[in-house]
């Protein structure tokens, strides 16, 4: 760790807070909170619960910490201009295809969630994997030069995988092995656990990419019948906003793939629709429907803050996500 990086850390220790004694700094500590952002995205209610912390101590401490982060200049202020939100970069990742990358209007945006859903075979692993790769490019290549962290809940991660696209595209296969850190979740809470880990990862691997494969699948299998739909949605709300949090405060992007469902009423066009309801739906920055179409794949923009609702043409070989004219 560079002397930067030292002073960086020493700032968000948690002691920093006033409200934060030793004690209280080892309780927070035993519930997996390490720093300063931890708390901003873990939230009052997570730090009650996990602590046995009072609700109005907790909310205290989380305003003191959102405070400290602007000062920081780490997230935005409360209230900025508009003016000062455009003219500040937005970092991306590109997809590894030209065409991918435009309806995108660049590649995976920083600081957002992209999901992307598809039936099997569309290419949402294939994307994921490609990824890992082109985030740790320079950025004249298209990266960040920076990590990525593979949350894999459906045994889809193959290292192999990263290796063939590695070497189709000419970069050091052993080099993209070592800057994937892989995380296996066997089942909801074991994914929640990870998701609530993933900070001090962040911060010690320097990673800018987070790709979670998929963010459905545990709580879809758990969680059956009308029963438990509201607990299902509830833990998965919480999942996915705690992304959401995480995105913002630590500057990365945020890639979740999602499974399909039959739309039994749907008489006409696609009956198909993603799983997860309203909580993906509004909590998903950006969405991307991919489908087959022959040997190609169309990967079409469902949902965008700014982006027009287009399609655009990929295909999937041996160097991942390619160009149709490129495939190799």
């Amino acid at each position: 760790m560079t002397a930067e990086e030292d002073a960086i850390s020493d700032k968000l220790a948690l002691y920093n807070i006033e409200e934060i004694g030793p004690a209280t700094e080892k309780r927070l500590r035993e519930a997996g909170f390490r720093s300063i952002r931890d708390l901003l995205v873990r939230g009052p209610v997570d730090i009650s619960e996990s602590t046995g912390m009072e609700m109005d101590e907790s909310v205290e401490i989380c305003n003191k910490a959102r405070i400290m982060l602007e000062d920081l200049g780490m997230i935005d202020k409360s209230f900025v201009t508009a003016t000062s939100l455009y003219n500040k970069r937005k970092d991306s990742i590109s997809t590894g295809s030209k065409s991918f990358d435009d309806l995108l209007g660049g590649g995976i945006e920083t600081k957002a969630v992209t999901e992307v859903y598809g039936e099997f075979g569309t290419g949402k692993t294939q994307l994921c994997h490609t990824l890992c790769l082109m985030v740790q490019q320079p950025e004249s290549g298209g990266g960040l030069a920076a990590n990525a962290i593979y949350i894999d809940t459906e045994n889809t991660f193959r290292p192999e995988r990263l290796v063939s696209i590695a070497q189709a595209r000419g970069f050091d296969s052993q080099k993209a092995l070592e800057n994937v850190i892989v995380a296996k979740a066997y089942n909801s809470a074991h994914q929640e656990l990870i998701i609530d880990e993933a900070g001090s990862v962040i911060e010690d691997n320097n990673a800018r990419l987070i790709i979670v494969d998929s963010a459905v699948a545990h709580y879809r299998a758990e969680f059956i019948g009308r029963a438990t739909l509201s607990e299902r949605q509830q833990r998965l709300n919480r999942f996915m906003h705690i992304l959401v949090r995480i995105a913002e405060t630590y500057k990365v992007a945020v890639v979740v793939t999602n499974q399909i469902q039959a739309s039994p009423d749907a008489y006409f066009g696609d009956t198909v629709r993603p799983v997860g309801g309203h909580v993906l739906a509004h909590t998903s920055t950006y969405r991307i429907y991919l489908k087959r179409s022959g040997k190609n794949r169309i990967a079409r923009m469902v949902d965008s803050p700014y982006h027009a609702e287009r399609e655009v043409l990929f295909t999937l070989s041996d160097s991942g996500i390619s160009d149709v004219n490129e495939a190799r």
